[in-house]
C-alpha cells in the first residue's frame, strides 16, 4: 500500500468491486441456468440451487460474521449445507482450476474498466488546462537544455497523446482477455456437453476458450505480466510529467507554478522554503508501484506452466489501487497548475531559443545553403553570450557586424547582411514563429484548436467506449438474474 500524502489520499473507487466470493455467485448462477437451457441439470433441482445461492448472498450482505470465499472448495461446501449434496452434479466437467480462472479473468476486467475511468479523468484535466492556456507562449526544452517556442496547450496534447496511448493498451487488454475459461476443467476440458458459449454470454466474456489448456493454466498468468508492464507505462508517464514540472518548481522564478498550498509545506529550518510535498508524494509513489508491478516478471521468471504463484487476485488488486491513487494525484495536481505567461515570455527571451528561426530565414530569405547559416547563427549567438547580448538588447547593427566579419572566411556570399531589420525582428519574435509553423501537427496557434477538437472527439470515443462496457455488463447481470429467476 502507498504510504501518507501530505494531501488527503483519494478514496480508491476499488473498494467496491465484486470479489472472489460475488464471482463464484455469478460462476454458479450462470451454470444454472446454461445447465437448466443444455437439459443437464433438472429444472426443480435448479430451483433448490438457486434458493440456495440467495440465501448464501443474503447471508454475506447481512451477516458480518460470514466469511467470505477466497476459493470454490470453500463455496460449494456453503452451498450443498443448504440445498443437500445431489446439487453437487452442478459441478460436473467443471473445476475448481476452470472457476478461479473465470473468477480472476472476471474481477481483472472490472479492475481494467475502473482503471479507465479514472485515467479518462486525467485525460479531460490535460485537456481542460491545455484550452485555458491554449495560446499561452512557453520554451520548450530538449536534452533538458532550451530549445525553441511553443505553446503550452501544444505541450499538454503531447501528454495527453502519451496517456491516451496508455488508455488504448487498457482497451487492448481488456479485449484480449474477454475468453471465459469455463469448460475448460482442469486443462483438457471435460466430457460433459457444458455449454461454454452460454456460460461466456452470462458472464460478459464475448466468447468461450479456444484452448482449454492457455485457459485454466497459461491465461491467468499472462494476464499479470501485461497489465504490471502496462501499469508500469502509466506510472513513468506521471513522473515524466512530474519531472519536468519540477525543473520549473526549482527556479527562482518560474513560469509554470503549483497554485494551492495543499501539499505544500514550509521547511522546518528555512522559512523561506516551500517544499512540495503532494508532488514528491506522487512521484515516489508511482515508483512504488513501478517497484511492485516489477515482482510479477520475478515470479514468472522459471515458472512452470500451471503454477499459480503470479495470479494473486489480492496482490494485483492493490497493484490497481494503488496506481489509480496516483493518476488520481497527478488529475489534482493539474487542476492546480497556473502558468504565468508573461514569465514565460521573458524566459524566452532571455536566451537564444529563436536561433533555428534565424538560420531558417537566412536559407529562405538570404539564399544561403543551410549549413552555412546554421554555421553563421551558431557563431553569433556564441559571440552574443560572451557580451552579454540577448534578444531583447541585440540590435540589427550587432548583427550586420558579425556577418561582415564572419562572411571573410566564406565563398560566394554578399559582404552585406542579406536580411533586412523586419526579417530579423520577425525571426526573434517567438509569437511570430508559432504563427509561421504550418505542418501538421505543428505547435501552431492557427492550429491549436484543431488539435484540442481532434483530442476532444477521442476523448470522448474513449468515454463513450468505457461507458459501453459498464453498461454492457450492468445488461449481463441483469440477464442473467431474470434469466435465473425466469426458471
Amino acid at each position: 500500500m502507498l504510504g501518507l500524502h501530505m494531501g488527503v489520499l483519494p478514496a480508491s473507487p476499488f473498494a467496491t468491486l465484486p470479489d472472489t466470493e460475488m464471482w463464484l455467485q455469478r460462476i454458479n448462477r450462470a451454470s444454472v441456468v446454461a445447465n437448466v437451457q443444455a437439459g443437464l441439470l433438472p429444472r426443480e433441482l435448479a430451483c433448490r440451487i438457486r434458493e440456495a445461492l440467495d440465501a448464501m448472498q443474503q447471508q454475506a450482505q447481512d451477516d458480518p460474521s460470514y466469511v467470505r470465499s477466497d476459493l470454490y472448495i470453500q463455496f460449494e461446501p456453503k452451498l450443498l449445507a443448504l440445498c443437500g449434496k445431489q446439487a453437487s452434479v452442478l459441478h460436473v466437467g467443471r473445476s475448481s482450476q476452470d472457476i478461479l480462472a473465470t473468477a480472476n479473468a472476471g474481477m481483472n476486467r472490472e479492475r481494467i474498466l475502473l482503471f479507465v475511468d479514472v485515467l479518462l479523468s486525467l485525460l479531460e484535466a490535460l485537456l481542460r488546462l491545455a484550452k485555458r492556456e491554449k495560446n499561452t507562449i512557453v520554451p520548450a526544452y530538449t536534452n533538458g537544455v532550451q530549445a525553441q517556442p511553443t505553446l503550452y496547450s501544444h505541450y499538454l496534447l503531447a501528454h495527453f497523446q502519451v496517456f491516451g496511448r496508455d488508455l488504448e493498451r487498457l482497451k487492448a487488454c481488456y479485449e484480449r482477455f474477454s475468453q471465459c475459461p469455463m469448460g475448460s476443467g482442469v486443462c483438457n476440458g471435460s466430457g460433459w456437453p457444458l455449454p461454454t458459449e452460454r456460460m461466456a454470454q452470462l458472464l460478459g466474456f464475448k466468447t468461450s476458450a479456444e484452448n482449454a489448456f492457455d485457459a485454466g493454466q497459461c491465461q491467468g498468468n499472462d494476464f499479470p505480466l501485461e497489465i504490471t508492464q502496462v501499469l508500469t507505462a502509466v506510472m513513468l508517464h506521471v513522473n515524466q510529467f512530474l519531472a519536468d514540472f519540477m525543473v520549473q518548481y526549482a527556479q527562482a522564478r518560474p513560469w509554470i507554478l503549483y497554485a494551492s498550498q495543499n501539499g505544500v509545506y514550509i521547511s522546518s529550518a528555512m522559512p523561506q522554503k516551500r517544499n512540495p510535498g503532494l508532488i514528491n508524494d506522487c512521484r515516489r509513489d508511482a515508483g512504488l508501484v513501478i517497484s511492485a508491478a516489477q515482482s510479477a516478471v520475478l515470479r514468472m521468471q522459471n515458472l512452470p506452466l500451471g503454477m499459480p504463484d503470479v495470479r494473486d487476485t489480492q496482490t494485483l488488486l492493490t497493484l490497481f489501487s494503488d496506481a489509480a491513487t496516483v493518476v488520481q494525484t497527478l488529475t489534482g495536481i493539474l487542476e492546480a497548475i497556473q502558468v504565468d505567461a508573461a514569465r514565460a515570455l521573458e524566459e524566452l527571451n532571455h536566451e537564444w531559443t529563436c536561433t533555428q528561426e534565424l538560420a531558417d530565414t537566412l536559407t529562405r530569405e538570404g539564399n544561403l545553403d543551410f549549413r552555412r547559416a546554421h554555421h553563421f547563427a551558431s557563431t553569433f549567438v556564441t559571440w552574443a553570450r560572451h557580451q552579454g547580448k540577448t534578444p531583447e538588447n541585440v540590435t540589427y547593427e550587432d548583427l550586420a557586424a558579425h556577418w561582415q566579419q564572419w562572411v571573410t572566411t566564406q565563398e560566394g556570399l554578399p559582404s552585406m547582411f542579406p536580411l533586412s531589420t523586419e526579417m530579423v525582428r520577425q525571426a526573434l519574435d517567438p509569437r511570430r514563429i508559432l504563427e509561421a509553423r504550418q505542418t501538421r501537427g505543428s505547435a501552431s496557434l492557427a492550429l491549436i484548436d484543431d488539435q484540442l477538437y481532434t483530442a476532444w472527439n477521442r476523448y470522448e470515443h474513449w468515454e463513450s467506449w468505457q461507458e459501453a462496457q459498464e453498461v454492457a455488463q450492468q445488461m449481463t447481470w441483469t440477464t442473467l438474474e431474470e434469466s435465473l429467476h425466469d426458471l
